[in-house]
């Protein structure tokens, strides 16, 4: 988060604030688990762009990366751990306060 101003901007969470990653976030948030090809092609980013974006995630402890082989295929599933929904839930808590014109 940044800042720490009596302001809601103060409390968004520059991690999820990214556009992509705040796609990631909704799009998990939305979903037990989805394949990184499912989201890539959801949120409508290259594979290394995604890639980038989801280990920024996984090292804040937002996302949980499993990879699987089905077959001789690789598969990588994609889950918000419980603190990545906790705070996307308030990242939109805050975003709903601004977009509201409440001041705190």
């Amino acid at each position: 988060m940044s800042g720490n101003g009596s302001h809601p901007r103060h409390r968004l969470d520059d991690l999820i604030h990214a556009p992509v990653r705040l796609s990631i976030m909704a799009a998990l948030a939305a979903a037990d688990k989805a394949e990184f090809r499912f989201l890539r092609d959801t949120i409508e980013v290259s594979d290394s762009l995604l890639s980038k974006h989801i280990i920024t995630l996984e090292e804040a402890g937002y996302v949980e990366v499993e990879k699987v082989f089905v077959g001789k295929r690789p598969r990588t599933w994609l889950s918000l751990t419980d603190a990545g929904r906790h705070a996307f839930q308030d990242y939109v808590s805050v975003l709903k306060r601004l977009t509201e014109g409440s001041p705190q």
